[in-house]
C-alpha cells in the first residue's frame, strides 16, 4: 500500500512538471498574445520570470553564504578580495550586506511594475525587465522618448537571467540603495525592505506603496517561501 501510494505522488510530480514545461513553451518574452485577460497575462508572467527569478536567487544565495563561511573561516583569500573589488566594498561586511539576494518577492513586483506584467517593449525586444538604462548604443536599444535632443538608450540583454542578475548587481552597487541592503541584511519584513526604494523611482513614496500593494495583491511573498533556506 505504501509503495502504491509512493509511486502515485513520484507520477503526480512528474505530471505537474510536464504539464508547467509545456504552460512555459506555449508562451514567449517576444510574443504577447492579443486581447488577453487580467489573469492571462499575470499567469504569462509568473510562468516567464518566476523560475528564471528564482534560479537567479539560489545562485546568488548560494554565493553569499559560501562567501560568509570563507569569512568566518579565513579561507580563499584572493576570491574574497575579488568580490569585494567587483561590488566595490572594503570591509567583510559590507561584502556580505551586498551579496545578500534581496527576497523574491521584491523583484518579482517591480518586474511586474517596470515591464507592465512582461509587455513593455523593452522587455519584448531586449529581455529588459526593470528599465535599465544605457550610456551609449552599444549594447542597448533606443527608447521613444528623448530626453531634450538626446536618445535615450535601454540596455539590451541576452536572456532573462542576465536582465535579473544584473538588477540585483545594480541594486548591490549602487550608493542610492545603501540603506535597502541594509534592511535586507537585517533580515526584515519586504515591507520594511522597500522602504529603501524611494530612490528608484522619481515616485518615491509613491513607488514604495505601489510595491507593497502589489506584493500583497498578489500574495508575491509565497515565492519567499518556496526559496526559503
Amino acid at each position: 500500500m505504501k509503495i502504491l501510494l509512493f509511486v502515485t505522488i513520484v507520477l503526480s510530480m512528474f505530471d505537474a512538471t510536464a504539464l508547467f514545461a509545456k504552460e512555459q513553451k506555449q508562451y514567449s518574452v517576444a510574443v504577447v498574445p492579443k486581447n488577453m485577460t487580467v489573469l492571462e497575462k499575470k499567469k504569462r508572467f509568473f510562468t516567464l520570470l518566476a523560475p528564471a527569478v528564482e534560479d537567479v536567487y539560489n545562485k546568488l544565495y548560494a554565493e553569499y553564504m559560501q562567501a560568509k563561511e570563507d569569512i568566518q573561516n579565513h579561507t580563499h583569500p584572493q576570491h574574497i578580495a575579488a568580490l569585494k573589488k567587483k561590488y566595490r566594498v572594503k570591509t567583510d561586511k559590507e561584502l556580505l550586506i551586498a551579496l545578500k539576494p534581496h527576497p523574491v518577492s521584491i523583484t518579482l513586483a517591480q518586474a511586474a511594475i517596470e515591464s507592465a506584467w512582461g509587455t513593455s517593449r523593452f522587455f519584448r525586444e531586449a529581455y529588459n525587465i526593470f528599465g535599465m538604462h544605457g550610456l551609449s548604443k552599444e549594447g542597448c536599444i533606443a527608447a521613444n522618448s528623448k530626453k531634450g535632443s538626446c536618445t535615450v538608450w535601454v540596455k539590451e540583454y541576452k536572456s532573462l537571467e542576465h536582465s535579473i542578475q544584473h538588477y540585483y548587481y545594480v541594486l548591490s552597487t549602487v550608493p542610492n540603495y545603501k540603506r535597502f541592503k541594509r534592511l535586507n541584511y537585517a533580515g526584515k519584513s519586504v515591507y520594511e525592505i522597500i522602504q529603501g526604494l524611494k530612490e528608484y523611482s522619481e515616485r518615491a513614496d509613491g513607488y514604495v506603496i505601489e510595491l507593497a500593494s502589489m506584493i500583497r495583491f498578489n500574495k508575491l511573498t509565497k515565492y519567499d517561501q518556496k526559496v526559503a533556506k
